[in-house]
């Protein structure tokens, strides 16, 4: 028996008056999905605890099959796993955000970009590299990961600091917690030198000048210790592999003991190569029982306020990756079951995440015809969810349903 978790990363909204009510779901075409859901089971999970950030890293580890209540200690730490640098125990993984600040008065302070306009790697490199060789202590290093995502190791003690991920911001006032973040000596020193540097860099001056939006500031968050999380094999039984673009997932993967595919030209947005990550989890079947399969497109453009690029992003997930991987299981006549879901919501018109409980289809190749008969969308999920034991209480428990075992 092979085992999958297909995830399409925000993938769920709330409806838009520009789709006649419909959410970009509803409205997408993804006639793979609801087939698969009509001949399989319809419900609804909740991946985000009560009183927890309903972050991708919360949600993604809940879907994993682990409660975030027992084994999460922050998003840094995460990613710092998957970029293959080890924390002492000492010190503490930041997530460290390339963004585009604009200082409208000496005052204010506003977000332009989460993303400083999608930074390639390449240029990315460029300005972490120049950062740490001109702003790194004995206390503070900065570690290169994709695109505008990387991570700010710190050892030893330091003073608290109440951080706020940067897309809650998008093109919002950030005076408040950035005056939090100035209001302790040693992180306004640092915060102030990274500014100058990054304004100052010909890289950016070029950016400025191709009408780009430039990378001239940090943003730190998501700050944690390294946790200790049980293998996937010692907690389930299972050997197997994830697929992302990014480092967030991969850190998940490395620190429960998964096999970490590294797609070519995986970028994390529309422009990904979904070929490589169907292709990859078709090949690691062969030989393992489980493969997570994570795409981030339709988050991002979720954060970006893209419609149409949120609906291509889904019909991609529909098309380019739920769809070959089944073609491909099936002319292998493989027995498989597989879940396909999405971690979190990440609406258009709030531009960041809500802990809704997420429409999930599960689908067992040998129970052919016998499902559920709904679409797959945020409103059949709710309609599936109002039944007795519709919704489930936790990710961990998806997957004891996934594995047909009892925890």
């Amino acid at each position: 028996m092979k085992y999958l978790i297909l995830v399409g990363d925000g993938m769920g909204d709330l409806p838009m008056p520009e789709l006649d009510g419909r959410t970009p779901l509803e409205a997408a075409k993804t006639p793979t999905l609801d087939s698969l859901c009509q001949r399989g089971e319809l419900f609804r999970t909740r991946t985000i605890p009560a009183g927890y950030p309903p972050g991708s890293d919360v949600a993604n580890l809940s879907l994993l099959g682990y409660r975030p209540e027992e084994y999460y200690t922050g998003r840094a730490p995460l990613e710092a796993a998957a970029m293959g640098v080890k924390l002492d125990a000492d010190e503490t993984a930041f997530r460290c955000n390339l963004v585009t600040l604009s200082r409208e008065t000496k005052s204010r302070v506003r977000m332009i970009d989460y993303s400083a306009g999608h930074i390639s790697s390449d240029e990315s490199h460029q300005l972490i590299e120049a950062l740490e060789r001109t702003c790194s202590t004995d206390r503070f290093h900065f570690k290169a990961g994709v695109s505008y995502r990387h991570i700010l190791v710190v050892g030893g003690d330091y003073p608290f600091m109440d951080t706020v991920p940067p897309h809650d911001y998008i093109e919002k006032d950030v005076t408040e917690p950035w005056q939090r973040y100035m209001a302790v000596p040693e992180w306004k020193e640092l915060l102030l030198k990274t500014s100058t540097v990054l304004e100052n860099h010909p890289l950016n001056q070029k950016r400025i000048q191709a009408g780009k939006n430039p990378a001239n500031g940090i943003w730190l968050w998501g700050e944690g210790k390294l946790p200790a999380v049980p293998s996937m094999f010692d907690r389930f039984g299972l050997r197997g592999s994830l697929i992302s673009a990014v480092d967030l997932l991969k850190g998940l993967g490395v620190n429960i003991g998964l096999n970490i595919i590294n797609v070519p030209g995986a970028t994390g947005y529309i422009d990904t190569n979904y070929k490589g990550k169907a292709d990859a989890a078709l090949d690691c079947l062969k030989t393992q029982d489980y493969v997570f399969v994570h795409v981030e497109a339709p988050d991002e453009a979720g954060h970006q306020g893209l419609l149409q690029d949120k609906i291509q992003a889904i019909e991609d997930f529909d098309g380019k990756i739920v769809a070959p991987i089944l073609r491909g299981l099936e002319e292998r006549k493989e027995t498989f079951r597989i879940i396909a879901t999405m971690d979190h919501y990440t609406p258009l018109s709030l531009r960041t995440h809500t802990d809704s409980p997420v429409p999930t289809l599960l689908y067992d190749s040998r129970e052919d015809k016998k499902g559920s008969g709904l679409n797959f969308s945020e409103k059949t999920g709710d309609i599936a969810g109002q039944e007795e034991g519709g919704t489930l209480p936790n990710g961990e428990a998806l997957m004891w349903k996934l594995l047909q075992r009892q925890a």
